[in-house]
This record gives structure tokens, C-alpha cells and sequence, in this order.
């Protein structure tokens, strides 16, 4: 295993804050950020802006002017195969770079090691593993599509005080304050998909879109161009045609198990993408997603109904609740709809990860714990 000194953990650092600078306009892409060392100097970095455009190591080669010599702290094992651009890892053996180290390995099959040992082959040192976990924190999403052939999902909700989401009548707007719904804008902007259900859009109305003057970001309409999907379970089509979450609808995917022909050639002519599912499960419902439309992270805003299912099927990787300090009564809406349990064994069991205020509202994040640690 390699050895690494201060250095080297401060650049690779480096090139995790870099890739962060794509984090809400590289899908399908992961984050990637790259830094170029000659003596101990950074004399390049760049990290991937977004699809189609040139890689972090490419923009880093593009920075230094002449890389010859230089050791590449990159936060992902350079692509290895000709995409949208040429591969990064003959970029680097082209420049001269003598010295290549990655944070981890590209779980995409496609290169899969093959980078590290096309930079072998043409006599580049090689070393990686290097604040993985920090890298494998920025992809998240692409990491379980490559691995899982799934998106990772996210839930998100807000709840008052004593764990109601909505009044009896379907009126939940707004529990949380203004930072709260800012956040949920960042959450939105980071995801390929926000899934919702039917009785949302029935009650609520909602456009599920990112807004700019709500991000608080500088570069806030650039990430307002990349619109996430906005995806619908909706058994029957009972989607009215001048809900908000149609316009545009050419963004708009639902899922359907049956319905008349009229209703389909209904939404067809507004160019709603429609996708027929025997069973309308959180799982066929994913795996589409990702197949179809190379989605990495997932959001669902929805009911208890639609968040319970998702939550009991196995496949939610996050939760993130919003504490509103609010009360709103024993008969409004709860969190979940779960089916009931009797014995202790039944819990779902979570890990929170992080802990926060936002504005006056609590943000917590739970991420599925592990039957080991239970």
C-alpha cells in the first residue's frame, strides 16, 4: 500500500474542494477535480464543469501550460475510453505527467482499472486510495448506478414539532421557513429526478423545479439550465393536464400502471414521457431511471404514503427531515404510512450523520443502519 506525507493529503484536499465545484451540473457525470504538482507547487487544477465538456485533468493540463514532470492528484482514476472526449489517462501520459494519484478506483465498468493501467503501461507511477472516502462522498450516486444499477436515493421531508407533515384538508404549505426551503432548492439542484406521487400533485399543486433566487449560489442560472426530471407515480393518470409540474412538460416522466387510451394520447400530445409498469414499485420505478436516463441521485418529495413505500422497500439510502418549530395537531398528517409492528425486530433501523440548524428549523440526516450495528 502506498505511502503518503503531508503533502499529498493537502493536495488531494485540493482537488476534493475543485470537484466540488461541479456539484449540482455534472450528471451524469461524477465530480471530478484534479491538481498539478511540480516541487511541491501547484502549477494547475481543474475540475469537470459538465457533460460534454473537458474533464478535470483536461482543464488542469489546460492550467498548468506544461504539465511535464508533474505528479496529478485526481479525486477519480482517469477515464480510460473515448465518451463525449478523448480518454484523460493518454491526456496525462501526452503532457508527460510522471506521477498519477487517485483518490479511488472508477467503479464504472467501462474503466474499471483500465485508466490506471493504460498510465502502467506507458510508464507512469501510479498510486491510489488517498482520502477515498472524501471521494467517494462526491458520488454517491454514480458510484450505486455503476455498482447497483440504481440511482441513491434521498428523502426528504418536513415535519412540525409533533411529526405532522400536512393539515387533514392536504394543506402543507409552508411549514418550514425561508433557509429550510433554500436548502430543499440545493437538494433539488444536486438531483438527476425528483419523484412524487400522485396525491401530492393532487393536493399540493407542485412545480418541483429549481429556482434560481432561491439557491443563494453565484452561479445560480447556469445550475437552473440542467433541470432534474420531474417524475410522477400515478397509477391511473389522474394527473389534470394544467398542473404545474407539466410545464414544461416535455421534463416530466409518469409512471402508469393502466388507463384509457384517451388519457394516454392525452399526455402524449403534450409530450409527457409515459412509462407502463405492471407493478408500480419504488424498485422498477428506480432501475428505469437509471437505465434509461443515466440518473445518479434521486429525490422523493412526497406524501406518507408514496415516502413509506419507499422507505419500507429497502432502497432509501437517506432521509433528510426538517424540523418546523410548529404544532399542528393529532389529526394532521403524519410522516410515513407504514404498515404496522407489533414486535421490536420490525424497526427500520437508521444512523443519523449529520445535525444542524437551518434558519429556525432543525435539519436532520439519517442514513440506513446496518443489521450488524443495530
Amino acid at each position: 500500500m502506498a505511502e503518503y506525507d503531508r503533502d499529498d493529503y493537502r493536495f488531494m484536499a485540493r482537488a476534493i474542494t475543485l470537484a466540488k465545484g461541479g456539484l449540482y451540473t455534472t450528471e451524469p457525470n461524477p465530480r471530478v477535480g484534479c491538481v498539478l504538482v511540480r516541487n511541491g507547487q501547484i502549477i494547475g487544477e481543474g475540475f469537470h464543469r459538465k457533460a460534454g465538456e473537458g474533464h478535470a485533468e483536461v482543464n488542469a493540463l489546460a492550467d498548468a501550460g506544461n504539465a511535464k514532470g508533474t505528479t496529478a492528484y485526481v479525486t477519480l482514476e482517469p477515464c480510460s475510453h473515448f465518451g463525449r472526449t478523448p480518454p484523460c489517462a493518454q491526456g496525462l501520459i501526452d503532457a508527460g505527467v510522471s506521477k498519477v494519484i487517485a483518490a479511488m478506483e472508477d467503479p464504472n465498468p467501462l474503466v474499471a482499472g483500465r485508466g490506471h493501467q493504460m498510465l502502467r503501461d506507458a510508464g507512469v507511477e501510479v498510486a491510489y486510495g488517498l482520502l477515498q472516502t472524501e471521494a467517494e462522498n462526491l458520488n454517491p450516486g454514480f458510484i450505486k448506478r455503476m455498482s447497483q444499477g440504481l440511482p441513491f436515493v434521498r428523502i426528504k421531508q418536513a415535519m412540525s414539532l409533533d411529526g405532522r407533515t400536512a393539515m387533514t384538508s392536504g394543506e402543507s404549505q409552508w411549514i418550514t421557513g425561508p433557509a429550510a426551503r433554500c436548502d430543499v432548492q440545493r437538494l433539488r439542484a444536486r438531483s438527476s429526478a425528483i419523484i412524487t406521487g400522485i396525491g401530492t400533485v393532487l393536493h399540493d399543486d407542485p412545480a418541483m423545479t429549481v429556482r434560481a433566487e432561491q439557491l443563494g449560489l453565484d452561479n445560480s442560472e447556469a445550475i437552473c439550465e440542467q433541470r432534474p426530471l420531474r417524475v410522477i407515480m400515478d397509477r391511473s393518470l389522474q394527473t389534470p393536464l394544467d398542473r404545474q409540474i407539466l410545464k414544461p412538460a416535455d421534463n416530466t416522466v409518469i409512471f402508469y400502471s393502466e388507463a384509457s387510451a384517451d388519457r394516454i394520447q392525452a399526455f402524449q400530445a403534450l409530450s409527457v414521457t409515459l412509462v407502463q409498469l405492471g407493478q408500480l414499485e419504488p424498485e422498477a420505478v428506480l432501475r428505469w431511471l437509471a437505465k434509461e436516463r443515466q440518473c445518479n441521485e434521486v429525490l422523493v418529495e412526497a406524501g406518507a404514503q408514496l415516502s413509506g413505500a419507499f422507505t419500507q422497500s429497502g432502497l432509501v439510502d437517506e432521509w433528510r427531515i426538517y424540523i418546523a418549530p410548529k404544532l399542528l395537531g393529532s389529526e394532521a398528517r403524519p410522516l410515513f404510512t407504514l404498515p404496522g409492528m407489533e414486535r421490536m425486530e420490525q424497526q427500520i433501523p437508521l444512523q443519523q450523520t449529520d445535525l444542524r440548524m437551518v434558519g429556525d428549523d432543525i435539519r436532520i440526516t439519517y442514513r440506513a443502519k446496518s443489521e450488524e450495528n443495530c
